[in-house]
């Protein structure tokens, strides 16, 4: 394209976004890069300091492969209604250390920070595989499919 080409744009679209009511938890389930749009809604609703319980699930092969991942543990300390929960798959290949959890996303690593998994609105991003798995989890443990939105990134 030229420089000065005139385009038109609009803007995005969808219901990816933090709900209203703050007496309703947030629990993001991320994967890869599809955590970047989970950033921008984290660090929006730690600068406005929301009151909504925010919790982050963000699953990787490796720290080294995560992007943005030392900023999101950091934000706990700007706001104490925020929890990140970082896991990886493969840490037998990386060569950075490690000391959160590790594994994928479970059930049984989602009673361990949420209490009631059938109370939060959930927010689904990354690779279609994993947001698929994320689904069928959530339906098993008894989440209303109306407390779930989600997002793929392909190109995986």
């Amino acid at each position: 394209m030229e420089s000065g080409t005139e385009l038109t744009l609009d803007a995005p679209h969808g219901s990816f976004t933090l709900h209203n009511n703050v007496n309703i938890p947030a629990v993001f389930l991320t994967g890869g890069i599809g955590v970047t749009p989970v950033r921008s809604i984290v660090l929006q609703a730690i600068h406005d300091n929301v009151p909504h319980r925010i919790f982050v699930f963000y699953s990787n092969r490796r720290p080294e492969d995560a992007a943005f991942l030392d900023e999101l543990m950091e934000s706990h300390e700007a706001n104490p209604n925020y929890t990140f929960v970082g896991t990886m798959t493969q840490m037998e290949k990386s060569s950075r250390e490690w000391h959160g959890e590790t594994g994928v996303i479970s059930k049984a690593m989602l009673l361990e920070f949420i209490d009631d998994l059938t109370l939060p609105i959930y927010y689904l991003d990354g690779p279609p595989a994993m947001v698929n798995a994320m689904r069928k989890l959530l339906s098993e443990a008894g989440v209303d499919d109306d407390n779930i939105r989600t997002e793929e990134f392909s190109g995986y």
